[in-house]
């Protein structure tokens, strides 16, 4: 196991469990005490979660883990998601991309579509509208792959640029379909974590013809902070096999296009 897998793993077990004790960290994990103190005072150096005697416990922001911690959660689930999403992609669309864990796979996946990597010349690239600065970073580097980002200031915990320079550009900007990733989707609709956050993928989805929401089954049935969209302004999720019946049937019945992964 990595350290990055160390520290994702720990981070899990404290959003879900509210603590851990330093001998659960050692079983869990087949780990060294020493190894265990050394992952739990770097996570608490980051203010990621607070040290207490013989282990650790939340704190106000290990709800809202980084990016970069959060990636290995259902990693599988989320793969399935996004190549079902690019499948959707077709040569010359313009697809929007929030930011995210299952955004950026999705990312990933278009950048390997046979249609961009052995392109006619004829053909039009695909388009790209986001504002994950990490996305933009990985698709720049596609020849094929037209990467326009919106302006704004970015989030250290989910590399997403928001602010009033990046709601200016999308009104200007017509996307074929939009890629939504949320932190959670209920009957009332959309919601992310952030209001800075839900506010640009708001701007985002006014600007899309189609919005497919990309999300694992744990955001499902759940609420955030702020919301993005209500459920009519959404065409269609992309969800893993994971989600409940009762989930889906509401979604269902609420008019959109099912897909389980």
């Amino acid at each position: 196991m990595t350290r990055h897998d160390r520290l994702s793993a720990i981070l899990g077990i404290i959003v879900e469990e509210g603590s851990v004790h330093i001998d659960d960290i050692i079983d869990r994990l087949g780990i060294s005490a020493a190894t265990a103190r050394r992952d739990l005072d770097f996570l608490a150096d980051q203010q990621l979660l607070t040290r207490t005697r013989g282990g650790a416990s939340a704190n106000p922001t290990s709800a809202q883990l980084p990016l970069r911690y959060r990636a290995s959660k259902m990693s599988d689930e989320k793969t399935r998601i996004a190549h079902a999403a690019a499948a959707m992609v077709h040569s010359g669309d313009t697809v929007g991309l929030n930011g995210g864990t299952t955004t950026t796979e999705v990312a990933r996946e278009i950048a390997m579509l046979p249609s961009q990597t052995a392109l006619a010349e004829s053909d039009e690239p695909i388009t790209v509208v986001t504002n994950a600065v990490n996305i933009a970073n990985e698709l720049t580097v596609r020849q094929r792959v037209r990467v326009v980002v919106t302006g704004g200031v970015a989030r250290a915990r989910s590399y997403e640029l928001t602010g009033p320079l990046t709601e200016l550009i999308l009104p200007s900007i017509s996307i074929d379909v939009l890629f939504l990733g949320v932190d959670a989707l209920n009957e009332r609709g959309a919601f992310a974590a952030h209001d800075g956050e839900a506010k640009v993928n708001a701007a985002l989805v006014n600007a899309a013809r189609k919005v497919v929401v990309v999300c694992d089954s744990s955001k499902l049935g759940e609420s955030a902070f702020a919301m993005i969209c209500p459920l009519p302004s959404i065409d269609r999720i992309i969800t893993d096999s994971g989600a409940s019946k009762e989930s889906l049937d509401m979604l269902r019945e609420s008019g959109l296009e099912v897909t389980v992964v």
